[in-house]
């Protein structure tokens, strides 16, 4: 591990310079080494260790809430058992997967890039770093996700200031943090609530589930005995890629289902809920949301964990309103209050685009919102910057890998044919817009104008069909809607 212990003052140049070493690093660093042998590169993570989102969430029962074999590597496979893996056993199949394959040796840690400059004249990127290292590159990588990892989500709840109690993010859960025994309210009732609350409720007095709208929730199995007969029988990358086609086909099939037929979705909703949940219990109250399947993303409860927990009286959901918070609890404006001793407000993330990195052309800033996507990982009219961004409704790798791999054949393309500069570029009447994103979650809602903008038309359209992406990617023309040019100087 290489940390920057000292101001550096000397420009460090390599070929690519990739921001971030999460899920998205590590899948570009592989992929475009492999297909571009010799071709120089290092990873500028801003935080200590591998990981990135897996890294930042320490919350209890933090897990995956897609498939852990969309959600791994395609040519790494997952060895452990579980189809949705806990979040500490992602990061350390993440940094088995980097040192395995010679990635972990390229990784800058306590690197935190700042800006990044293109410079015309050489076709070559400036990457600031904020301990004062300087990088040149000739290709930018972001793999950044798309939120602020400093601050979270919180509304301005009234008065609660006065509360006496402990209010905390999950995005910024304190270490070692005890909750034994103690009555705690999560606020909030998307991916991160449906997680947290199981597991809060092991140790904790009373755990409160506080929702102004009810989500859908799913149980999904954490073990499957096809993934166990079929790594029996077969070779482990071959067992492996079948498992992730069949559990991407599964996702895009509910996908699809809850487009075309959300009655039927409900139903079966409703349907798995008369299951798991008690006799009698208010499931129209609590588990029936006003919006249809996958407007919102679904939530994943792990074996049915939250039900099981709602049922065995450890968990309470309570579907309101928050009136105000004085020093012993929320008072609701139903009129109940509730008392507590802690207050998790698992309610959502802050978009924002590379990682907040000021991007600018020959001096002149821009603004990635102001751009359109092409291809889903390069903006318009900017040269040899990539930035993957994955789905909403599937897991983010799937996109990850054909983003890496779509940034790797285009390297490939302009070493062989001794080009230094590459961008997309809109030609013609101007392309209507959609947001990048077209689905109604919360954070995505308060904020649609945070990421580059989708057009209606490919190459310009962001779609969340990862089948539809694939078949195009397979027969994708490197220089549609892309002007390429070269500079003497330098070398690629």
């Amino acid at each position: 591990m290489v940390r920057h212990t000292e101001v550096m003052t000397a420009i460090q140049s390599v070929d690519l310079v990739i921001v971030g070493a999460g899920i998205s690093g590590i899948s570009a660093a592989y992929r475009i080494a492999e297909r571009n042998p010799g071709l120089t590169y290092v990873i500028l993570e801003r935080r200590e260790r591998i990981g990135g989102t897996w890294d930042l969430f320490r919350y209890p029962g933090i897990r995956s809430d897609s498939s852990i074999f969309t959600l791994s590597f395609p040519w790494q496979p997952w060895a452990r058992r579980e189809a949705i893996a806990d979040g500490d056993h992602i990061r350390d199949y993440m940094t088995d997967t980097a040192r395995t394959h010679g990635i972990y040796e390229h990784i800058r840690f306590d690197s935190y890039v700042r800006s990044a400059d293109w410079d015309s004249a050489t076709d070559t990127w400036t990457i600031h770093v904020d301990d004062g290292a300087t990088y040149q590159a000739r290709f930018v990588f972001f793999a950044t996700g798309y939120y602020n990892y400093d601050e979270g989500y919180t509304p301005d709840f009234p008065s609660i200031g006065q509360f006496a109690g402990e209010v905390i993010h999950p995005q910024h859960w304190p270490e070692d943090f005890d909750y034994t025994g103690k009555t705690v309210v999560v606020i909030g009732s998307g991916a991160t609530a449906v997680t947290l609350v199981p597991s809060l409720a092991e140790r904790a007095g009373k755990v409160v589930m506080l929702q102004r709208t009810p989500s859908y929730v799913g149980s999904y199995p954490r073990f499957s005995a096809l993934t166990d007969h079929l790594r029996k029988v077969l070779p482990r990358h071959a067992s492996h890629a079948i498992m992730r086609f069949r559990h991407a086909l599964q996702e895009a099939i509910g996908w699809f289902l809850s487009r075309k037929t959300p009655g039927l979705m409900k139903y079966l909703f409703r349907r798995m809920q008369t299951k798991r949940l008690p006799q009698g219990y208010d499931r129209d109250a609590h588990f029936n949301p006003p919006y249809q399947p996958w407007d919102q993303r679904i939530c994943l409860a792990a074996d049915g964990d939250l039900f099981d927990a709602i049922t065995a009286d450890r968990v309470e959901v309570v579907t309101d309103h928050i009136g105000h918070f004085d020093a012993s609890g929320i008072a609701l404006r139903s009129g109940r209050h509730v008392d507590t001793d802690v207050v998790v407000t698992a309610t959502g993330l802050q978009l924002q685009a590379l990682g907040g990195v000021t991007v600018s052309l020959d001096g002149a800033e821009i603004k990635p919102q102001d751009r359109f996507v092409y291809k889903a990982h390069m903006l318009q009219d900017v040269p040899n910057l990539f930035w993957c961004i994955g789905y909403v409704n599937a897991s983010w790798t799937l996109r990850a890998d054909m983003t890496a791999r779509a940034t790797a054949r285009l390297i490939a393309y302009m070493r062989a044919h001794g080009y230094t500069s590459a961008y997309p570029h809109l030609d013609g009447e101007p392309m209507a817009e959609k947001p990048s994103w077209d689905i109604a979650a919360g954070y995505v809602l308060r904020n649609l104008h945070a990421l580059p903008k989708s057009g209606i038309k490919r190459p310009w359209n962001v779609r969340q069909n990862y089948f539809a992406d694939a078949i195009d990617y397979r027969f994708d023309r490197v220089t549609e809607a892309m002007v390429f040019g070269r500079r003497s100087a330098g070398s690629l």
